[in-house]
């Protein structure tokens, strides 16, 4: 850090990404990517965007914005777009969090709330999950904070039911809930559903996983439209061009293709079906997911290690050092091809470790 840092963030501990080596060919199943190109009409609709690069980007992408209202049941001023869905969880922690409303969140989710929560300087409170990885609904009832819970949890992939997060709501009146729903197209239930019943639910997607766009930072939210004002007057404070015309092309082609992505969805999940079944034969312990990767460990390796002998045989999975997560790995499902690999590679290094 330069002497001119301010001291405001010394010390903040940024969020990790997930790696992106290019010293050779992975198979790369770390970053919960899709496995699928875009609908080849997205392709052609970037490409005829181009010529219009010089003029600046519809601050509301009213047509887009459009689409996504039609296609969620709301009215356009329900919905914003911003860039990635971590812009539209920062514009949450800002909004709706200050010393009168602290923040609170698992110990083991999304990494980005804790970084979130430093860098505006909120207070925030971590409850642990239950011995299962699974969030206990009753710690957050009455808590009388503002709740961001990711829903399918990340990195265990356990998803809540609607009915969970309705008793969440309820008994916050008074504090905005965040349901934060990267991975909701894998298996689990969009409480988009709840928006009209509850002023105070903020619901956040992407279409960085489902809808196969990771590149091209695209996230929304939808929830009553007076938390939608708040939330456009932070954004039209910081950067109302968000969207690039690319990237909104992109998303409205995509959304016109909605079988495409149903269809994508339907396979991830049975090769992730399939890949746990083979897990499981070889011995690991498995979560429950319903998100486009797999939580597992194994009780003759540990997760660091399995991580780092995948990764010199050419496949990449995602290690966290969090003591009560450091046996497992998180493995993005890929193509069945993918899966097949990684299987056939992970017996191999179990044989290895005999």
């Amino acid at each position: 850090m330069s002497r001119f840092f301010s001291k405001k963030y010394e010390n903040l501990t940024p969020y990790t990404p997930g790696e992106q080596p290019q010293d050779m060919q992975y198979i790369k199943l770390n970053t919960n990517e899709s496995p699928f190109p875009p609908h080849p009409a997205v392709a052609e609709a970037v490409k005829q965007e181009v010529e219009s690069l010089r003029l600046y980007s519809d601050p509301d992408c009213k047509a887009l914005v459009a689409k996504l209202a039609k296609q969620y049941g709301v009215a356009p001023e329900q919905v914003m777009l911003t860039n990635g869905s971590d812009d539209v969880l920062n514009f949450a922690f800002m909004a709706f969090c200050d010393e009168e409303h602290p923040a609170v969140f698992p110990d083991i989710t999304y990494g980005f709330y804790k970084v979130f929560a430093e860098i505006n300087h909120i207070p925030y409170a971590q409850i642990p999950l239950k011995e299962d990885f699974s969030v206990d609904v009753a710690d957050y009832c009455g808590v009388n904070k503002t709740v961001f819970i990711a829903n399918p949890n990340a990195p265990t992939g356990i998803a809540l039911s609607l009915d969970e997060i309705e008793k969440i709501l309820k008994s916050n009146p008074n504090n905005v809930v965040v349901i934060d729903e990267a991975y909701v197209d894998f298996g689990a239930q969009s409480a988009v559903a709840l928006v009209e019943k509850y002023e105070n639910l903020l619901v956040v997607q992407t279409f960085s996983k489902s809808r196969s766009m990771a590149g091209a930072r695209l996230g929304f939210a939808i929830g009553n439209k007076n938390l939608m004002a708040d939330l456009n007057t932070l954004r039209y404070s910081t950067n109302p061009y968000n969207i690039n015309r690319m990237t909104s092309v992109a998303g409205i082609v995509t959304l016109e293709n909605q079988a495409y992505t149903d269809k994508n969805c339907g396979i991830i999940m049975e090769n992730r079906e399939n890949a746990a079944k083979a897990l499981k034969k070889l011995g690991f312990a498995l979560t429950d997911s319903k998100s486009n990767f797999l939580f597992a460990s194994h009780p003759a390796i540990d997760g660091k290690t399995l991580y780092t002998e995948l990764k010199r045989r050419g496949i990449l999975v995602r290690h966290f050092d969090k003591p009560r997560i450091s046996p497992y790995v998180r493995i993005t499902v890929g193509t069945a091809e993918q899966m097949d690999a990684l299987i056939r590679t992970i017996g191999e290094i179990l044989e290895e470790n005999q």
